[in-house]
């Protein structure tokens, strides 16, 4: 056994903490997904098992109290703008399901070449073969959606994927122009899009997308794990259907899907998604005077400008330098950041960073600019 008494036990998980509870979030995974007081309160409520279980009558989606099926059937395809909507355990989850009940194994598709890993696990537990469409490379990677066409035409695929935005440099390439492409060539159309639901304005109609998936935990202010999978009315039918011995458990879902605290903190915190996508202008905005401060300091931002997200990834090659002759070496960075209450980085990296403003009020990020200040100064002359 690894423990030699229960009392051993409670001492090892007593008291559990998060270390950085407190602090200024720059992480990008976690940055729109800070709980609203509404899904605090509802993750306290909800917290026991399968609570939400308790007046089911065998199918999740259709629970009217807690009102899931309001909020599956009539206010997220609302939100979104499409036909249909299911919850699932997070965005992938919603790529695989679109991809395993829409291909066979052995069959192609399109995905771009900033796409998130998980792209392409799940097209690997379908079985599919896998055409990249590539980016510019140099500093900005973007992607041009003109690119798909003549891949289509030599791979014919089966689906094709755009991340919007991916999750490296926070580019947002021209999803609408790819759905013109698509229904061009009658090819469906998947948008992963788990850092933008919830963070802005989003419509699968007017993009053009067939499908939609987006992240409860990363975007829309959830306890996660949990996703949500968009799509058109047309591929209902072989996206969900039912089994044979179980009249109400959808094949493709496993029956149900998220069925206790991701999706009571989701549903609590709906009405503040929808309220703050009317504010994206305003996290744009703040992202590029950020990403301003940043460049005037001596690094440099990767991915598109002017930027349109609030995602980043910057060249901090200038800490890099500081590293090599600072007593800390690598560890400077994240333990200054530290000092100055400010989590998100991953400890020992210096070379690049990836962080986000998203939901930071300025004046916070007016102190993540002094700590970095702080760092760099007495080191300026190593600047290029």
């Amino acid at each position: 056994m690894a423990y030699s008494s229960i009392e051993e036990l409670k001492l090892r998980y007593e008291g559990l903490r998060r270390p950085f509870r407190e602090s200024i979030i720059l992480n990008p995974l976690q940055t729109g997904g800070r709980l609203t007081e509404a899904a605090k309160s509802a993750l306290m409520e909800f917290g026991d098992g399968y609570s939400v279980c308790d007046h089911c009558k065998g199918r999740l989606d259709t629970i009217v109290s807690p009102p899931v099926a309001d909020f599956v059937y009539q206010d997220l395809p609302t939100f979104l703008d499409a036909d249909t909507v299911r919850i699932m355990h997070g965005a992938r989850e919603g790529k695989f399901l679109v991809m395993h009940a829409m291909t066979s194994p052995g069959d192609t598709i399109l995905v771009d070449r900033n796409r998130h890993y998980s792209t392409d696990v799940a097209a690997e537990r379908s079985g599919l073969k896998i055409v990249k469409v590539d980016n510019s490379g140099g500093i900005e990677r973007r992607i041009n959606v003109e690119d798909y066409i003549p891949l289509i035409k030599e791979h014919k695929p089966k689906l094709i994927l755009l991340t919007y935005p991916d999750g490296n440099y926070g580019n947002l390439p021209d999803a609408k122009r790819l759905g013109e492409i698509a229904q061009e060539f009658e090819v469906p159309y998947l948008l992963n899009a788990a850092y933008a639901m919830g963070r802005m304005p989003l419509s699968l109609k007017e993009i053009g997308a067939d499908f939609m998936v987006g992240s409860g935990h990363k975007s829309m202010a959830s306890a996660g794990p949990i996703g949500v999978l968009a799509l058109r009315k047309k591929w209902e039918e072989q996206l969900f259907a039912v089994s044979p011995n179980y009249k109400t458990k959808e094949v493709e879902c496993l029956g149900c899907t998220v069925r206790g605290v991701p999706l009571m903190t989701l549903m609590a915190s709906f009405p503040s998604i929808v309220e703050r996508v009317k504010h994206w202008p305003e996290e744009v905005e703040k992202a590029q005077w950020f990403s301003k401060q940043l460049e005037d300091l001596g690094l440099q931002q990767l991915g598109e400008k002017p930027h349109l997200h609030d995602l980043m990834m910057f060249d901090t090659d200038l800490f890099y330098q500081i590293s090599l002759v600072h007593p800390k070496k690598r560890a400077f960075l994240y333990d200054g950041l530290k000092a100055k209450g400010v989590s998100g980085l991953k400890h020992g990296l210096t070379q690049s960073m990836k962080i986000s403003t998203y939901g930071t009020p300025k004046v916070d990020l007016e102190k993540v600019l002094d700590a970095f200040k702080e760092m760099i100064v007495p080191y300026a002359h190593l600047r290029k």
